[in-house]
């Protein structure tokens, strides 16, 4: 999914903030998001609004899309 996520950075600069995060213990600043956010899977993208609410999940491999669908009904 990295090639997906890095592409959609790209077109979406600007636009929508999308950060990447790796869950493999070296970063416990990720882990603890993760745990707020109540991600269990990997990968899961976690849609939040410009306000800072969380808009829903995407859980496993998805379609760039339909990843693309979901970020552009964000407001």
């Amino acid at each position: 999914m990295k090639p997906v996520v890095d592409r959609l950075r790209e077109a979406y600069a600007g636009k929508v903030d999308i950060k990447r995060m790796s869950l493999d213990g070296d970063d416990p600043e990720a882990e603890r998001l993760a745990g707020l956010a109540g991600v269990q899977y990997v990968p899961t993208f976690v849609l939040v609004d410009s306000k800072g609410v969380q808009e829903g999940f995407i859980v496993g491999e998805t379609p760039e899309a339909d990843l693309r669908t979901k970020l552009d009904a964000l407001r």
